[in-house]
């Protein structure tokens, strides 16, 4: 994907980089306050592919602030009016009265800002908040931790904190580090890292001011991410939120190259474009058919509340939910719903979903061995191509993986044939249960039981 900086000088006298990318209705990319670079961002290769795919049904805006990247670098300010001067400048330039603002949680108040101001020029407002199960409590200590070595030790400082946010030896983590350097000083990074913590400390909430019709897109497999998603969309009353398949232990605060979600942001920036004031709903996610689905439950729920009691039964049931959602993120599996004493889940690879069930049985045989209360789960496993409605599944394929966990004992993992065809040669060890008749299909269906212990 070929692009030409251009310039613009904002109403104060800084000059400002920015680029254009495809043809259609216009979606602004407000900048990442922390590794920012017109030009070797584009070396990501899944930044790249996100742009050049967006920008074949919008047109794709992208600038530097002031003081990073390649825009004027003498003067820095990360303050709502300095950005929105920016960002005036830019579209000014590019003689867009309206447009679509896109905006992320390491892009810092000024899209917000400028969303409440200006509601006369935006048509629609786009919230990606791809924060990963990565970012946990002891991950965002260590990067506070490492802020006092950005005067002393810029290049250890940008490199280490690529390795604590990729992993040490992958090779987004080098790409990190060279970024940040080209894009930011010691100073520059400080003052950013500094609007971060303030967005972070609010729970990236927003200004309630906004009325602009806004999309607030999460990972589905990430808690982290979903917890973020629902605070800010609490603040806007305008916001649809979507949660959208993918990797939960991938960074992608700033953009996801996720083909589900770039046809999510596409259809809702042209359908808000086309007929501005109109009733705006949430885009309808363009899933794959296939997906595999995991039902689980807790064996003997009702006799364990009848002994304990609710509070303690309560107890109970949230270490239940906190075990499973974590495998869930581990495994890039999406929460469809909790239904009290069990989970409806599903994956876009039968794999990953067996391995899910695998480390669920795993992780509760382990709570289970230091004497406490047991929780005995049983899981069943089917593939299909479900209906999707409402962030809902439906159809035989989901009904069927329910009267599948129902043949299961505490425990035990029971897949159908068609699972057990998905992951042949991947080194499950299955027992052939034979064909079983379930409740609702005229023809019996071949059942296995996956021996994860051995």
């Amino acid at each position: 994907m070929e692009q030409q900086i251009r310039y613009c000088k904002t109403s104060d006298g800084v000059d400002i980089a920015y680029t254009t990318h495809g043809e259609g209705p216009p979606l602004v990319i407000s900048p990442n306050i922390l590794v920012p670079h017109l030009q070797m961002e584009l070396d990501y290769p899944r930044n790249r592919a996100f742009y050049e795919r967006l920008s074949r049904r919008v047109q794709v805006v992208r600038y530097d602030r002031r003081g990073t990247g390649m825009s004027q670098r003498d003067v820095f300010d990360f303050s709502a009016e300095a950005g929105e001067r920016d960002l005036l400048a830019v579209v000014d330039r590019l003689g867009l009265e309206r447009f679509a603002l896109y905006t992320h949680v390491v892009a810092g108040d000024a899209p917000l800002a400028f969303a409440a101001r200006h509601p006369d020029r935006i048509t629609s407002l786009v919230w990606w908040v791809g924060l990963s199960a990565v970012l946990t409590p002891d991950t965002l200590r260590q990067l506070d931790a490492m802020s006092s070595l950005m005067e002393s030790e810029w290049e250890l400082y940008t490199n280490v904190v690529g390795r604590l946010l990729y992993g040490w030896n992958a090779p987004e983590a080098a790409q990190y580090g060279e970024m940040a350097r080209a894009g930011t000083t010691p100073a520059v990074r400080r003052a950013g890292s500094e609007a971060f913590r303030r967005a972070r400390a609010a729970g990236f909430a927003s200004p309630e001011e906004i009325r602009a019709p806004t999309l607030v897109a999460h990972l589905g497999a990430s808690q982290v991410s979903a917890s973020a998603a629902r605070t800010i969309a609490s603040a806007i009353p305008t916001a649809h939120v979507i949660a959208v398949p993918g990797d939960a232990l991938k960074i992608s605060t700033f953009i996801e190259d996720n083909e589900v979600l770039i046809a999510a942001i596409a259809d809702f920036v042209e359908a808000t474009a086309r007929d501005p004031g109109a009733p705006v709903h949430a885009p309808e996610l363009q899933l794959g058919a296939m997906r595999a689905i995991l039902w689980t439950d807790i064996v003997d729920h009702t006799p364990m509340m009848h002994r304990h009691g609710d509070a303690k039964g309560r107890e109970l049931l949230r270490e239940h939910e906190r075990i499973t959602r974590e495998e869930l993120a581990e495994h890039g599996g999406t929460e469809v719903k909790a239904m009290g004493d069990g989970f409806m889940t599903w994956f876009s690879s039968a794999q990953k979903a067996l391995e899910c069930a695998v480390a669920l049985q795993r992780a509760f045989a382990a709570r289970n061995a230091s004497g406490a209360e047991p929780l005995l789960i049983r899981a069943g496993l089917n593939a299909g191509e479900p209906i999707i409605e409402d962030d809902d599944l439906f159809g035989t394929s989901v009904i069927a993986a329910s009267r599948i966990c129902g043949q299961a004992a505490g425990g035990e993992i029971v897949v159908s044939d068609v699972v057990r065809q998905l992951v042949a040669g991947k080194r499950f060890i299955f027992a052939d249960r034979g064909e079983v008749a379930l409740k609702g299909f005229e023809d019996p269906v071949r059942l296995s039981e996956v021996r994860w212990q051995e």
